[in-house]
């Protein structure tokens, strides 16, 4: 056992809740999938999966158990989101939502009927817009917004968070002008005659962002409710939080010391954040339901921005993208992780950004390449990847930890982004399986929705919610079913080390089960994102059930 599973061992022994919190039941009377196997019938006992194989059996190894009969429901090895923004999700639902605006016209009617139901001077946010689909067939604008919203200051960050735009208001309460120097790692927009136009993109998001006052000690509680409470309910029995404040990490113990966090929560901290873990390596809380496994980084920014490092210049416009940090900051970054056995997960979506990542990694560990394999060192999306480089995730024992969802929204602009020869190279789940690569599948959300049966669609499908596949969509990298359910289950307790605990039910491991309206293993796929979560068990605490809803 290495030092950093030793660190961690305590909670994790836990199983996340104490078992006066589970129930000992027999889960009974639809598809059981153990991640190995279809079995009859599932006995818990004590947090933990006692036995896993036909009825009767089940009933002796746990006698006056509970009796759950599924009704036909599937129950999976509970599903945990391998990379999510947790507080991105709450405050998705605490403030203007614009997921899913078709256009500007939308986005404006939208950003008026907010402003009316709540009034004030204070600058307004929202976030959630994408333009790819739009019939405008652009970014929107600071006019845009001053149309609708000319006398408050309004700032709407786009879907992946790379990106935002201001109105005027805004842009003169930050001090925004033709003049401002653009920041390094960052972009400020303008039009012909110099302008700003309103979109700031990636570091330059600061500018503004600065000074928009930030929530209070309540709305941050409301935020973190709001988003584990719909975790549960879709499905999720945990989630890998990204980019995450050291207040974050307080409000999710208090509440796990309350018996009101319903889920398990892997940490990785912002850099500037990230002091603790730095310092004493991973660390658990009492109940292991929370944890700080290690620390988020950025190489560069998104495709749908075009931030993201490419190793030759955009299709569709000039540059290759931008750097976010620079790499003396990530070095020493890794050299302090590596010393106390924490973990790196790095954001690198352009191929020039994977390669980086993967050099920088190698280069952590040249005196001792093996350790870096036994590091788990992750990389975050890793959507373009050139031919040379996908062996070396393999090689070096990197995870690829990615997204699905971005396959079946992003590939409606990526081809004019990348152009056809390097678009093939772009969400190569298939390539990177067949190479032994350690893979874990999350969302992203609040950039993608955060349902876990999107998910599973998309990886195992790779069309769009209305079953649309383009010519250059990349069939050929879909995944299997059991690959998929692998993903979201066995790759996302190995890329936290809770492997030995959570993955599968296995008999002595966690009682983390996920339980859906459908066999997600056999439907039709059109049928798989139209189902919903039945149950979601944790520890063997039931924490969200629809029966009879």
């Amino acid at each position: 056992m290495t030092l950093r599973v030793l660190a961690l061992a305590g909670g994790l022994a836990l199983a996340g809740v104490g078992p006066a919190l589970a129930a000992d039941m027999i889960l009974h009377g639809g598809p059981i999938y153990t991640g190995d196997a279809k079995v009859e019938a599932l006995a818990v006992k004590g947090g933990k999966v006692a036995f896993a194989g036909s009825l009767a059996e089940a009933r002796k190894a746990a006698p006056g158990a509970q009796d759950v009969d599924l009704k036909g429901a599937t129950a999976l090895p509970g599903l945990v989101d391998a990379h999510a923004h947790l507080m991105g999700i709450g405050f998705r639902e605490l403030t203007l939502n614009l997921e899913g605006s078709a256009s500007i016209v939308e986005l404006q009617a939208r950003l008026k009927a907010w402003n009316a139901a709540h009034p004030g001077t204070e600058p307004l946010s929202g976030r959630g817009w994408i333009e790819t689909h739009w019939p405008e067939k652009r970014f929107p604008t600071r006019a845009d917004l001053d149309a609708v919203v000319p006398d408050r200051p309004v700032v709407l960050t786009r879907a992946d968070g790379h990106a935002l735009v201001a109105n005027s208001k805004m842009l003169a309460l930050a001090g925004v002008t033709r003049d401002t120097a653009t920041p390094t790692g960052g972009q400020i927009l303008k039009d012909a005659a110099g302008e700003p136009t309103g979109m700031l993109v990636d570091n330059a998001k600061a500018l503004v962002s600065a000074k928009v006052p930030p929530p209070t000690e309540a709305q941050m509680r409301e935020a973190a409710r709001l988003a584990v409470n719909l975790y549960a309910a879709r499905g999720w029995t945990g989630m890998h939080n990204v980019s995450v404040a050291a207040k974050d990490v307080a409000i999710l113990r208090d509440m796990a010391a309350a018996g009101t966090l319903p889920i398990r929560v892997d940490n990785f901290m912002d850099l500037k954040e990230a002091g603790e873990v730095l310092a004493k390596g991973p660390y658990a809380d009492p109940t292991g339901l929370v944890r700080v496994d290690g620390v988020k980084l950025y190489m560069d920014g998104a495709l749908g921005s075009r931030g993201a490092a490419l190793l030759a210049p955009y299709s569709d416009a000039d540059g290759a993208g931008l750097i976010l940090t620079p790499p003396d900051v990530i070095s020493g970054a890794l050299d302090k992780a590596r010393a106390v056995h924490a973990q790196i997960a790095i954001h690198a979506i352009g191929d020039r950004g994977n390669r980086m990542v993967l050099d920088a990694y190698e280069k952590a560990f040249n005196d001792n390449p093996a350790g870096l394999a036994a590091a788990r060192w992750r990389i975050e999306h890793a959507q373009v990847l050139s031919p040379e480089d996908k062996p070396r995730f393999a090689k070096l024992g990197v995870i690829a930890s990615m997204q699905p969802s971005h396959a079946i929204g992003d590939l409606f602009f990526a081809p004019a982004r990348l152009g056809e020869a390097r678009l093939k190279e772009a969400y190569a789940w298939r390539d990177l399986w067949d190479s032994g690569a350690h893979m874990a599948a999350g969302t992203d959300a609040p950039v993608e929705k955060g349902d876990p049966l999107i998910e599973f669609y998309a990886a195992t499908y790779r069309h769009d919610l209305k079953g649309y596949a383009g010519a250059d969509w990349g069939l050929d990298e879909t995944l299997t079913r059991p690959q998929a359910l692998a993903m979201l289950t066995k790759g996302s307790a190995y890329a936290v080390f809770r492997d030995k605990d959570l993955g599968d039910l296995a008999p002595g491991k966690a009682a983390d089960i996920s339980v859906f309206s459908a066999d997600l293993m056999t439907v039709p796929f059109a049928e798989i994102p139209t189902a919903h979560a039945v149950m979601t068990i944790v520890g063997g605490r039931i924490v969200y059930d629809a029966r009879g809803k």
